[in-house]
C-alpha cells in the first residue's frame, strides 16, 4: 500500500516519503501524519480477515497491533518489532458506571500491554520505523510510560535506548522498567516540555531517532486501540470514546483511525470523543474555553505523572479531532482522580491515576447533562495498577498529598488493620465484635 507523509497545515499539505528522517514539515514547521491510499480497500472482506487472524500463531497476527496492517504505512512483508502487543480486554465496570452517573460503563483497558501501558501500540510501529529506517540509537523524553515502553522494544530490536526523564518527576514503578529493560537514563533537571526541545537538538546534531508522540509512526500505531475497540464490539460504535489528554497523541490517534475507518466503509458514524486533563495540566481544557490563542503552562503540576504535560506537542491534530467528532474537553482536580481511581479499583480494575481521570471527567460530564446516563460509553485506561503503587497506598492510608501541599481526603480509603497474634481478637474483629 502506498503511503506517505504529509504536512498537516491545511495551507500546506507538502508530501514526503516515508524514508525520510523528519518529524515536523520541512516547509512550514507543521506536523506530519502518515497517509495512507485507500484505493482497493475492501471493508468487509478485511474485517473477515482480521478476524480469521486472531486465531493464527504468528507474530503479526498475534499482534493486537500488526494484525491490522493494512491501516498502517508499512508494505507487506514489514520486519515488525512486536512484543505481542495490544489484544487489550474491555471491561464491563457496573460500580464504576454508577460512580460516574452512567448505566452502563466498558473500560478498554492499555494496562494488559506488555509494558503496562498503551505506548506499546505506537511504540511497536515507530521502532519498527527505526529500524526500516537503519537507525541505531533512539530516544524519547518520558515521564514514565514512554520511557519504559521504548526501552523494551529497542532493546527487543537491538537498538541503543536513551531515555530522558524530568528529574523526581517519575514513578518508581516506571523508572524501574526502563533501567531493567537497558536504557541509558537521564535525569534532567528541567519539566517535559523543557527536555522536548534539548532532545530534539541533540537527535538533530547526533543522528538519533526521537519516539515521543512527536513521531508519526507512533500516531499510527496508536490508531490500533480504536480499531481494536470496535472489531471486539462488532464495528458498532459506541456514543462516546473518554480518554485522558497529556501529549494529546492518543486524541489525535483515536481521531484519525474513526476519520479513516468512516471514509473506508467499516463504520457509518464517528464516536463523540471526550477528553479529560488534570486541572494542573489543563492548556487544552483551558484554550478550548476561549478559543483564542493555545497557551502552554510553564510548570504543570498534577500527581498523574503520564499527564503532568503543559504544552503538548499534538495540540492542533487533536483540536481537529475534536472539532470532527462534536466532542469536548474537561478538566478535573486531584481529589475526582483520587477518588475515581478507588472506585475503579473496587471493580477489580486497577489503573494508574491518568486513567482515572477518564472516569472523573465521566461524572463530570454526567452531571452536566452533557452525558446521558443511557450514553454507549467506553472509557481508555492508559496504564496498568503497578506503574505508581506509592499513590496507592498513600491514597488509602490517608496520606496522598496534592502537587501543592493539601492532604487529599482518603473518601474511599481501605487502610490495612494492624492485629495481634491472638485468634480470638481476630474472630472478634472479623465479626465486629470489639
Amino acid at each position: 500500500m502506498q503511503t506517505d507523509l504529509v504536512c498537516f497545515e491545511p495551507t500546506c499539505r507538502a508530501h514526503y516519503p516515508v524514508s525520510e528522517v523528519i518529524y515536523n514539515c520541512p516547509k512550514c514547521g507543521g506536523l506530519l501524519e502518515a497517509q495512507i491510499n485507500s484505493a482497493g480497500i475492501d471493508s468487509g472482506a478485511l474485517k473477515r480477515t482480521w478476524r480469521e487472524r486472531r486465531m493464527c500463531n504468528t507474530v503479526l497476527e498475534q499482534s493486537g497491533v500488526w494484525r491490522y496492517r493494512e491501516m498502517l504505512p508499512f508494505q507487506d512483508g514489514v520486519k515488525a518489532v512486536s512484543l505481542r502487543e495490544g489484544n487489550t480486554p474491555l471491561l464491563d465496570a457496573p460500580l464504576a458506571a454508577r460512580y460516574g452517573g452512567l448505566d452502563r460503563l466498558v473500560f478498554k483497558h492499555q494496562g494488559f500491554n506488555p509494558t503496562g501501558s498503551f505506548k506499546d501500540n505506537g511504540m511497536t510501529c515507530g521502532v519498527t520505523q527505526a529500524v526500516r529506517l537503519g537507525m541505531k540509537r533512539v530516544a524519547c523524553v518520558s515521564t514514565g510510560n514512554t520511557s519504559a515502553s521504548m526501552a523494551a522494544y529497542a532493546s527487543a530490536a537491538g537498538l541503543d535506548p536513551i531515555v530522558f526523564i524530568p528529574h523526581g518527576n517519575i514513578s518508581y514503578g516506571k523508572l524501574a522498567q526502563a533501567l531493567e529493560y537497558g536504557a541509558r537514563t537521564l535525569q534532567v533537571e528541567a519539566n517535559f516540555d523543557q527536555i522536548l526541545a534539548l532532545v530534539r537538538e541533540l537527535a538533530e546534531r547526533l543522528g538519533i531517532y526521537l519516539l515521543n508522540s512527536i513521531n508519526p509512526f507512533r500516531i499510527e500505531g496508536q490508531k490500533t486501540i480504536v480499531i481494536e475497540m470496535l472489531d471486539q464490539r462488532d464495528w458498532n460504535p459506541p456514543d462516546w470514546i473518554v480518554l485522558p489528554g497529556g501529549n494529546l497523541g492518543n486524541t489525535s490517534a483515536f481521531g484519525k483511525a474513526l476519520r479513516e475507518l468512516r471514509e473506508f466503509g467499516f463504520i457509518d458514524r464517528l464516536p463523540r470523543l471526550a477528553v479529560i486533563q488534570a486541572e494542573g495540566s489543563a492548556p487544552f481544557y483551558e484554550f478550548m474555553q476561549t478559543r483564542t490563542e493555545f497557551r502552554s503552562i510553564a510548570n504543570p503540576e498534577t500527581l498523574a505523572t503520564a499527564i503532568r504535560i503543559g504544552d503538548p506537542v499534538s495540540w492542533p491534530k487533536a483540536l481537529r479531532e475534536v472539532n470532527e467528532s462534536n466532542g469536548v474537553v474537561e478538566k478535573v482536580s486531584e481529589q475526582e482522580i483520587a477518588d475515581a481511581k478507588a472506585q475503579i479499583g473496587r471493580c477489580g480494575i486497577g489503573c494508574e491515576p491518568a486513567s482515572a481521570a477518564t472516569l472523573a471527567g465521566i461524572r463530570k460530564l454526567t452531571e452536566q447533562g452533557i452525558v446521558k446516563s443511557d450514553a454507549d460509553v467506553v472509557a481508555v485506561l492508559t496504564g496498568n495498577l503497578l506503574k505508581d503503587p506509592d499513590y496507592i497506598y498513600r491514597y488509602h492510608t490517608g496520606q496522598l498529598k496534592a502537587p501543592n501541599g493539601e492532604l487529599l481526603r482518603s473518601t474511599f480509603g481501605n487502610e490495612p488493620t494492624v492485629v495481634p497474634y491472638d485468634t480470638e481478637a481476630i474472630v472478634r474483629l472479623l465479626e465486629g465484635r470489639t
